[in-house]
């Protein structure tokens, strides 16, 4: 029994001993100094240019783009939990960046980071989540090119909250209310992964699951798409999901949508937690996922395209376009039955993103 007490308490000391993020860490002093140039720039330099020294900072970053339309997008990040079966909140926020440029046929380029984090913070905990951001940005080709650091006390924040920013070039841009009457309906793969993952891990539903969060980046996918086929109108259904998504798609381009649930990809076990606790799968939240219309003619080929991908293996034809009930979406039920698809009035899922 000494044995066990003493052991227990070697890892209570461990954990206290461990290095935590403290006010000056956020006062812009040496401290914050430090912080940057050990734990955050490293991470996030270019792998041409090497080490981003402090003296290489400015307040702003000037950017020479490609040619094109240039696409801004903005978003915070406050998932609980931080971290979840498929990624973490670093994964999700730089994601998310990408993927909001990508739905509109952008091309990642750069990205600015704020960081707001809580006093007493893990500083390994930290080092993970800046890790799993830096590594999406690796693949997406997509440069940090500035950013900011603040820290709350104890009580004022739970853990860390995330904002990117996302600059991208698109040579055309495509935008959620251009469907047109007889496009066909996409979807890049099963829906609500993300938000039936994280679900799962919430510790006071104390559910036992497998599931895993879709949270990946969707550029090169769209990149090859945009190569081959034209796009329509395209979106990424995050909150509120694919039902929140096409309703959206729908009312935008006042079009009617009909989409066909048996074709719809739901993974198994996303839809037994989701009958568990009374949800709709198709109003859970996808992190890796693209809604797109194409004309007939090219429906065929952007789904040889997905297919052939790792992301894309599982996408499907899901409905069409017309011009019946503009603005509403009508869903063929698997057991033969017909109802309108409503726009949630809510998230059914807080904090998911």
């Amino acid at each position: 029994m000494r044995g066990v007490a003493s052991s227990r308490g070697e890892a209570g000391a461990m954990k206290e001993r461990r290095e935590r993020i403290g006010a000056m860490h956020g006062a812009g002093g040496e401290v914050m100094g430090r912080l940057l140039s050990e734990h955050i720039l490293p991470k996030f330099a270019l792998r041409s240019a090497g080490p981003v020294g402090l003296d290489a900072l400015d307040d702003g970053a000037s950017l020479s783009l490609p040619d094109g339309e240039v696409v801004v997008t903005t978003d915070a990040h406050v998932v609980h939990p931080l971290f979840f079966p498929g990624g973490d909140i670093g994964r999700l926020a730089a994601c998310g960046t990408v993927n909001d440029l990508a739905a509109m046929g952008a091309r990642p380029v750069a990205c600015t980071l704020a960081m707001v984090v809580e006093e007493g913070f893990p500083l390994d905990e930290l080092d993970t989540i800046l890790s799993s951001c830096a590594q999406i940005l690796w693949e997406t080709e997509t440069a940090l090119v500035a950013g900011d650091t603040k820290v709350m006390g104890r009580g004022e924040l739970d853990g860390v909250v995330l904002t990117m920013t996302g600059i991208g070039v698109a040579q055309r841009v495509i935008r959620d209310s251009e469907l047109q009457a007889g496009d066909v309906l996409l979807v890049t793969g099963p829906v609500g992964d993300h938000g039936m993952a994280l679900i799962a891990a919430r510790e006071e539903f104390h559910l036992e699951s497998d599931l895993l969060s879709d949270v990946a980046p969707l550029w090169p996918l769209i990149g090859e798409l945009l190569a081959e086929v034209r796009i329509t109108a395209m979106k990424d259904p995050t909150r509120g999901g694919l039902a929140a998504a096409v309703n959206e798609m729908a009312r935008k381009g006042e079009i009617g949508v009909e989409l066909d649930e048996k074709s719809i990809p739901v993974r198994a076990q996303v839809r037994a937690v989701a009958n568990l606790l009374g949800l709709d799968p198709l109003q859970a939240a996808c992190e890796g996922r693209a809604v797109l219309g194409v004309s007939p003619a090219d429906a065929q080929r952007a789904l040889e395209i997905l297919h052939r991908t790792e992301l894309g293996k599982d996408a499907a034809i899901i409905g069409w376009v017309g011009e019946h009930r503009p603005g509403k979406v009508v869903l063929n039920t698997s057991v033969g039955g017909r109802r309108l698809l409503e726009m949630p009035l809510g998230d059914p899922l807080p904090r998911i993103c």
